[in-house]
C-alpha cells in the first residue's frame, strides 16, 4: 500500500496531522528523559518519523492497512529496534502497564477514544507524562482551573497527580481529512498515578449537574445531615457550585464525608 491511496477511516476517528510546524512543537514540547516514547494510532507515521529522531518508539496502530504501511516505510527503524510497532487494538493489549518500563505517552489521539485512553495511562505506573493532540474541548478540560466553567472531574483528577497544561491549539486546516473542531496539544507531567475508586466516585456525583450547586449534587449520595456537618467543618457555603473548588477542597471533602460517616455507622 502506499501513502498516497490510503483513505482515513471514520470507525478509527482518522485525521492525520500533516501541518510540519505543529509535528515539530509536538516533539520540542517532549519531556527531557531517558523514558521511551509510545504513540497511540500513528496513523501515516507523520508524527513517528520526527519521534524516531529523537527517542526509541513503542507504538499501537488498530488499522491493519496501516499497519503494513508503517512496516515498509520503517523498515530501517524497525530492524534497529528504534520503533517497535504492534497491530492490535491498544486497549486490549493495556494491563495494568502498557509496557514494561518507563515512558511518555506522546501521539495524536484518536477523538472517540481519547479520554479514555488519557485516564488509562495516568493510572498506568510505568506512565510518567502525557503529551497529547486531542479535541480542544477535552485539552480545556483536562488543563481547567478553579473557578473556569469547564472546571470539572478531569480537571480534578489531573492536579491530583501532577501539572498540566495546553502547549498549541490546533486549527482544523492542520489535518487531513478536516475535523470539524479545532484541536490543542496539552501535556500532563505525573507526579502520582491516579488509584483513588472511592474520590472519583464522589466527584462523578459533585459534577454531575455543574450548574447546580455542590450541596445539591451530593444530596443525591449523601446524607444531608452528614453534607452540611462537612461544608461546616470546611466552612463551604451551601451555594457554592462544583467549578468554584480547589481540588484540595474536594480531597478535604472526601476525607471529612468518609470520616464523618465512620463515626456515624
Amino acid at each position: 500500500m502506499k501513502r498516497e491511496s490510503v483513505i482515513a477511516k471514520k470507525k478509527f476517528g482518522q485525521n492525520f496531522l500533516k501541518d510540519e510546524s505543529v509535528l515539530r512543537k509536538i516533539v520540542e514540547a517532549m519531556p527531557k528523559n531517558d523514558n521511551k516514547v509510545v504513540e497511540i494510532g500513528p496513523g501515516l507515521g507523520d508524527l513517528t518519523k520526527f519521534l524516531v529522531d529523537v527517542k526509541s518508539v513503542e507504538a499501537f496502530e488498530v488499522d491493519t492497512d496501516l499497519c503494513k504501511l508503517l512496516q515498509s516505510e520503517f523498515k530501517k527503524e524497525i530492524v534497529t529496534k528504534r520503533l517497535q510497532l504492534n497491530c492490535g487494538d491498544v486497549l486490549q493489549a493495556w494491563k495494568s502497564s502498557l509496557v514494561d518500563e518507563p515512558y511518555d505517552l506522546v501521539a495524536n489521539l484518536p477523538y472517540y477514544i481519547a479520554t479514555n485512553i488519557i485516564l488509562k495511562a495516568l493510572a498506568d505506573p510505568m506512565c510518567k507524562n502525557i503529551l497529547v493532540m486531542v479535541q480542544l474541548e477535552v485539552a480545556e478540560k483536562f488543563c481547567a482551573v478553579a473557578g473556569e466553567k469547564v472546571f470539572g472531574s478531569l480537571s480534578v483528577i489531573t492536579q491530583s497527580i501532577g501539572s498540566s497544561h495546553i502547549v498549541v491549539k490546533v486549527p482544523p486546516t492542520a489535518f487531513d481529512p478536516q475535523p470539524k473542531i479545532d484541536s490543542a496539544v496539552f501535556l500532563i507531567q505525573k507526579s502520582s498515578d491516579r488509584n483513588d475508586e472511592e474520590f472519583e466516585n464522589m466527584l462523578r456525583v459533585a459534577f454531575k449537574q455543574p450548574r447546580k450547586t455542590l450541596m445539591k449534587n451530593l444530596s443525591q449520595k449523601y446524607d444531608k445531615t452528614l453534607l452540611l456537618e462537612a461544608f461546616d467543618e470546611l466552612e463551604l457555603t451551601l451555594t457554592i457550585r462544583p467549578h468554584q473548588l480547589q481540588t484540595h477542597d474536594y480531597h478535604q471533602l472526601n476525607k471529612c464525608l468518609t470520616r464523618v460517616n465512620e463515626i456515624v455507622q
